[in-house]
C-alpha cells in the first residue's frame, strides 16, 4: 500500500476513534446529567402508632395429600369488602393490574375484572364516593395500548391516576439517560399512533416505544388500599398482592388494620398524587395528622416505611439480632447485597435463621433461569443459613415478610407489604409501602404469623408448601456472576 494509503487509513482510524470516543463522552454527560431527585414525601419513615384492629390475611397455593394443585384466598374478598363499605373514601394504589397473560395462563380468579366491577358498583351505589386509583403505567404497555377497564372506571367516576415514572430515580441510569434524552419527548399514545407490535405481556399490539420504555425498569410497585368503613372511620390494607388475573394464584400475604397510622398511609399515597396528577388530591379533612400520644412503651405498634425506608428497618432487625434471637424470611426476590451481608452477619452472631424463597423458575407461563434467588440461596447455604424453596406449579411465591423474634427483650417484629429485598425495591427507585409491626411476643397477632411461617416450613396439616434446598440448588458461578451484574448495573427486572 502506499504511503499515501496509509495515511488515509490512519486518518480514517483516528476519524473513527474521535466519534466513537465523542459518543461516549456524550452518553456519559447525559447519564450523569440525568439524576432525578426524589419527589417530596418518598422514602417515608413514619412515627409508631397504635396497633388497632390488625388482621392477618393470607393466600396460599399449595399441594394437599391426593397431589392435587389448591389455592385458599382471603386477601381479596376482604379488600372487596372493604369497598363495599366505603361511603366517602376509597383510595388504590396498585402495581399490576390488568388481565395479560402468558402463553400457559395461571388464572384462578379473574382479579382484574372482579375488581373493577366492584369498585363501578361503589361508585353507582353512592353518588358521594369519591374513588381514587392510582396505578402503574405497564398496564397500558406504557402508554402503547388502551386499558378497556380502566376506560370503563373513568367511565364511573374514578379518579385513575397512571403513575408518572420519569419523576422517580433511574436504576437503570447506562441506559435511562438515553431514552430521555432521545425517546421520551416523543411521547406514546395508543390511541392517536396505534402499535404494530405484539404486546409480550398480553393479548394486542403495542409500539416500539411501550418496549423502550420498559427497558427503564422502574415501578410504582406498591399494593395499598385505604377506604372508609360507612361509620367515619378509616381502615387499610397494605399487600404483596396484585390485582391480576394472572397472578390469582400466587401465595401472598397482606395485613389490614386502622387507627391513625391509615391517614399516614394516605400522605404516602398524596406524595404520588403530586408529581403524578395535575388535579387528584385526597381532601385534605382525612390527611390531618391525628392528636394521638405515642404507644405505651411495650405496647403493641405499627408505622408506615416506604422506598429506602423499608431498608433500614429492615436492617435495624436484622443488626439487632444474636444469640437465641430468631429471623425467619418469606421472599420472593431476595438480592440486595446489604441485607444479604446483614442476614449472614446475624447467622454469625448466633441467631437462628430460616429463609424461605420462591425458586424464580415460574413467570405466567414462562420458566425462568432461577436468577436471583439460586445464586443468593446457595451463598446464605455456604454461611451456615437454612435454605427452604416454594414448590411452585405455575404460580409464584410472592410473599415478602421478614418476621424477627428477640429473646431478651421477648419482643416480636414483622416487615411486610410489597417490597421484594432487591436494589431496585429498597434503595429510592421503585415506589413500596410496608408496614413494620411491633409486638409482644405473646400478642395474638405475633402468635398468628409465627405460626403461618411454621406452617409453611414443616408443611403442617397435610399441605405440601416447601421442599429441601437441595431440590432446586444452583451453585454454579456464572450464574451467580449474573445476578451479580444485573444487581449492580440496573440491567435486570428485579
Amino acid at each position: 500500500m502506499s504511503a499515501l494509503g496509509h495515511g488515509l487509513s490512519r486518518g480514517l482510524r483516528g476519524v473513527v476513534y474521535a466519534v466513537v470516543s465523542l459518543g461516549l463522552l456524550a452518553w456519559l454527560g447525559v447519564t450523569l446529567s440525568s439524576r432525578v431527585e426524589l419527589p417530596d414525601g418518598l422514602a417515608f419513615d413514619g412515627p409508631p402508632r397504635p396497633l388497632q384492629d390488625a388482621r392477618l390475611l393470607v393466600d396460599t397455593t399449595y399441594i394437599d395429600a391426593q397431589g392435587e394443585r389448591r389455592s385458599e384466598q382471603a386477601i381479596f374478598d376482604a379488600m372487596f369488602a372493604m369497598i363495599r363499605s366505603a361511603r366517602e373514601l376509597i383510595v388504590i394504589d396498585m402495581f399490576l393490574f390488568n388481565p395479560f397473560h402468558g402463553p400457559e395462563p395461571e388464572r384462578q380468579r379473574d382479579l382484574t375484572a372482579e375488581l373493577t366491577q366492584s369498585l363501578i358498583d361503589a361508585r353507582r351505589a353512592h353518588d358521594g364516593l369519591n374513588v381514587i386509583l392510582i396505578t402503574d403505567p405497564i398496564n397500558t404497555v406504557y402508554g402503547g395500548l388502551e386499558a378497556e377497564h380502566l376506560r370503563r372506571l373513568r367511565d364511573a367516576g374514578v379518579n385513575v391516576v397512571l403513575t408518572r415514572l420519569p419523576a422517580l430515580r433511574d436504576s437503570n441510569p447506562s441506559y435511562s439517560g438515553l431514552w430521555r434524552w432521545l425517546v421520551k419527548p416523543l411521547g406514546n399514545d395508543a390511541d392517536a399512533d396505534g402499535g404494530w407490535l405484539p404486546n409480550a405481556l398480553g393479548d394486542g399490539q403495542v409500539t416500539l416505544r411501550s418496549y423502550l420504555a420498559l427497558l427503564n425498569f422502574k415501578a410504582n410497585h406498591r399494593k395499598t388500599v385505604v377506604a372508609d368503613d360507612g361509620r367515619g372511620r378509616l381502615q387499610a390494607m397494605v399487600t404483596s398482592a396484585n390485582p391480576h388475573s394472572d397472578s390469582s394464584a400466587h401465595s401472598n400475604i397482606a395485613l389490614q388494620f386502622a387507627g391513625p397510622v391509615v391517614g399516614d398511609l394516605l400522605r404516602t399515597e398524596q406524595a404520588v398524587l403530586r408529581f403524578s396528577s395535575d388535579g387528584v388530591r385526597i381532601p385534605e379533612r382525612w390527611l390531618r395528622p391525628p392528636a394521638v400520644a405515642k404507644p405505651a412503651r411495650g405496647a403493641a405498634q405499627i408505622r408506615v416505611v416506604t422506598e429506602q425506608a423499608i431498608e433500614a428497618a429492615i436492617l435495624q432487625a436484622l443488626h439487632a439480632a444474636g444469640p437465641g434471637d430468631r429471623i425467619r424470611l418469606a421472599m420472593f426476590y431476595l438480592a440486595d447485597r446489604d441485607v444479604i451481608a446483614a442476614l449472614i452477619d446475624a447467622q454469625a452472631r448466633g441467631a437462628m435463621l430460616q429463609v424461605l424463597l420462591d425458586p424464580n423458575r415460574d413467570a405466567f407461563g414462562r420458566e425462568k433461569n432461577g436468577v436471583p434467588a439460586r445464586p443468593v440461596a446457595a451463598e446464605l447455604v455456604e454461611a451456615g443459613i437454612e435454605v427452604r424453596w416454594c414448590d411452585t406449579h405455575g404460580e409464584q411465591c410472592h410473599f415478602k415478610a421478614l418476621l424477627s423474634q428477640r429473646a431478651a427483650e421477648r419482643r416480636f417484629t414483622a416487615v411486610l407489604g410489597s417490597a421484594n429485598f432487591t436494589r431496585r425495591n429498597l434503595d429510592n427507585f421503585n415506589l413500596e409501602t410496608d408496614v413494620v409491626i411491633s409486638t409482644p411476643q405473646r400478642h395474638p397477632l405475633a402468635a398468628e404469623m409465627n405460626q403461618w411461617f411454621d406452617d409453611l416450613w414443616t408443611n403442617a396439616d397435610g399441605r405440601h408448601v416447601s421442599v429441601a434446598y437441595q431440590q432446586f440448588a444452583d451453585e454454579r458461578a456464572s450464574l451467580r456472576w449474573a445476578y451479580r451484574v444485573m444487581e449492580a448495573s440496573g440491567w435486570s427486572s428485579f
